[in-house]
């Protein structure tokens, strides 16, 4: 692609250009500001500067999902701690929306393709890692996975892996998941547990931000609380 493109392809290279910190405006045309993101790009990167995204350039946009995608487990592992490793690793890419609510490469890779504002990714991106992990281990999923929360929470919950009611909060260990009850039979939020303390549990989420919301921008790690309202169920494997 060189300046004068028009189509999805240009918003793929824009996407990316600005998971790269570029700043330019995701409109699918290619011009002078495109065009310059990706020179600054490639000079950066050691790259002949162009300004046209060639292989070598677009291959430089997709490092860090290929990075997150590799196999990163040498020695069986128990599945918690190879879902801790994942998340980790996602973090470490800083995975965030671009281009719009619930929108961007990162969140289509969670959401099986899907984007746009009702696409909350929470539950894809635990699912995402659940399936990281399982194929790293060559071990059968314990439950299918979904996009959705609240099916995510019936499947373990028909699975027996699902436990709530009074103390459900304080049976959270490391590499379970957590689910935010908003009331019975309804979910609102997930995420991985890396590590637990004495009054808290410390995440990684998708979808949240530093308030801790269900509906934030980027993968974050937080600290939550045991106590209080709303109750956190945990998933166990």
């Amino acid at each position: 692609m060189s300046q004068g493109a028009l189509g999805k392809p240009v918003r793929r290279a824009q996407e990316w250009l600005n998971l790269h910190g570029a700043g330019v405006v995701v409109d699918g045309a290619f011009g002078p500001a495109t065009r310059r993101a990706v020179t600054e790009l490639q000079s950066r990167s050691g790259l002949e500067q162009t300004g046209e995204v060639d292989e070598a350039t677009f291959g430089r946009f997709v490092a860090p999902m290929v990075d997150v995608l590799r196999q990163r487990l040498t020695a069986s592992v128990s599945l918690a701690d190879a879902l801790v490793e994942y998340a980790r690793a996602h973090l470490a890419a800083r995975p965030r929306e671009v281009g719009g609510p619930n929108a961007g490469p990162w969140v289509r890779l969670y959401m099986n393709g899907r984007q746009g504002e009702a696409f909350a990714w929470c539950a894809g991106f635990v699912t995402f890692l659940l399936e990281q992990a399982t194929q790293s281990l060559e071990l059968d999923m314990p439950l299918p996975g979904s996009v959705s929360t609240d099916a995510l929470a019936l499947q373990a919950e028909h699975a027996g892996l699902l436990l709530t009611g009074d103390g459900a909060a304080r049976k959270i260990t490391p590499g379970c998941l957590f689910l935010i009850r908003r009331a019975d039979g309804d979910w609102n939020h997930t995420g991985i547990v890396t590590a637990v303390y004495d009054e808290s549990f410390a995440t990684i989420e998708g979808n949240t931000n530093d308030a801790g919301q269900r509906e934030g921008v980027e993968v974050c790690a937080r600290t939550r609380a045991f106590h209080g309202n709303p109750p956190k169920d945990p998933i166990h494997f």
